[in-house]
């Protein structure tokens, strides 16, 4: 996105990262420690909760969290191994829960809310009380829709830190829209250079022609531009709609927005895992899982108004097979990014002023990996 609100000083003094931040393992352990299992990520989204007993695991190197609807209706997260020898319960990524959560080594079955209920042959172990067998629980707040867990046990106060955003996504409804698709990708570059990628359109004329054709890579302006939430806004073309492959509406236009709002897209990332982008007929996001420092695993879903997708009387596949192409062309040229960093010959070289969100990411970014 174009860069407009800070001073041409801040970019000339930036620079990309070094090799390292890209290469080396102890630098990757250190993001697990210091960022990965200490800040929020983003786990998904409510609407892939549809049902009592339905789940989701999620993998956060050693920690796996399992995450499930209960019969009243709330969200619960649990470390995803059972109170008996700590195996773990779920290996699939999703699913539902006939009626208890059960471990298949030896039965030990919890309900929904995580506590133990059954747990055979123990009732003549001396002074066995089922109460002091809780599955363990992970710390889990929704905020606009999108699920948070923090694996850190003296966990930052979620409120504080989603201050500034608190309400600026509001008219997008995003907790009351439902899942059309999720793609996963499997991509060969570290997870650093995802995040840097989608935060500037610098390459959009050379790697994205047909989205260069719907919105200007000069037309933006970034309103958050420091710390863990950056991102603005690209203008449509004369005559676009939406970010589709016709460049119309895919859909009706989510009923909440104001006119302003549909003649633009948005970008946000959302530090440390989550892509946002706010379009006016559908949001669609990305959650970012490094697996190595050169694998980074990442979920796209695309949200649509209720209602939307089970009518069938629209082709949503106009934004997501669209996104699925410049998806793939994204992760191409990241992956050809990790490569070239490869290299003895790659030195840090300065951004340009089209960058300035990378460079704010960078700052924001050594931050945490160096408290």
């Amino acid at each position: 996105m174009e860069y407009k609100k800070t001073s041409d000083t801040y970019i000339s003094r930036s620079s990309t990262l070094e090799r390292d931040y890209y290469t080396k393992k102890s630098i990757f352990k250190k993001e697990y420690k210091n960022i990965f299992q200490n800040d929020w990520i983003c786990a998904g989204h409510i609407s892939e909760f549809s049902q009592s007993g339905s789940f989701k695991v999620i993998n956060n190197s050693n920690e796996s969290a399992l995450i499930t609807k209960d019969n009243d209706g709330s969200i619960n997260a649990f470390y995803n191994l059972c109170r008996h020898r700590g195996t773990r319960i779920k290996d699939e990524p999703c699913g539902k829960f006939k009626n208890n959560i059960r471990c298949n080594y030896h039965g030990w079955s919890y309900d929904l809310k995580g506590e133990l209920i059954s747990a055979p042959h123990m009732n003549k172990v001396e002074g066995f009380k089922n109460n002091d067998f809780p599955l363990h629980q992970i710390p889990l707040k929704i905020w606009e829709g999108f699920i948070f867990l923090n694996f850190n046990d003296e966990v930052n106060d979620f409120d504080n830190f989603f201050k500034p955003i608190q309400n600026k996504f509001r008219l997008w409804n995003i907790a009351n829209l439902e899942i059309g698709n999720t793609i996963k990708y499997q991509i060969k570059c570290n997870w650093k250079l995802i995040i840097q990628n989608y935060s500037e359109c610098y390459h959009c004329p050379i790697i994205h022609p047909r989205l260069s054709a719907i919105h200007n890579y000069l037309g933006g302006h970034n309103d958050l531009f420091s710390g863990p939430f950056l991102g603005g806004y690209m203008e449509f073309s004369d005559n676009k709609e939406s970010i589709t492959s016709s460049g119309n509406l895919c859909c009706p236009p989510i009923s909440t927005l104001n006119e302003d709002s549909l003649n633009k897209v948005y970008y946000y990332s959302i530090f440390p895992n989550l892509l946002l982008s706010l379009h006016p007929d559908y949001v669609m996001y990305h959650l970012i899982t490094p697996l190595k420092t050169d694998k980074t695993l990442i979920s796209c879903g695309w949200l649509f108004s209720e209602g939307v997708v089970s009518s069938n009387k629209y082709d949503l596949s106009e934004a997501i097979n669209f996104w699925d192409q410049t998806n793939k062309e994204d992760w191409y040229i990241s992956e050809q990014s990790q490569l070239g960093i490869n290299s003895k010959k790659y030195q840090p070289s300065p951004y340009s002023t089209q960058e300035s969100l990378l460079a704010a990411f960078d700052r924001y970014y050594l931050k945490r990996i160096n408290k």
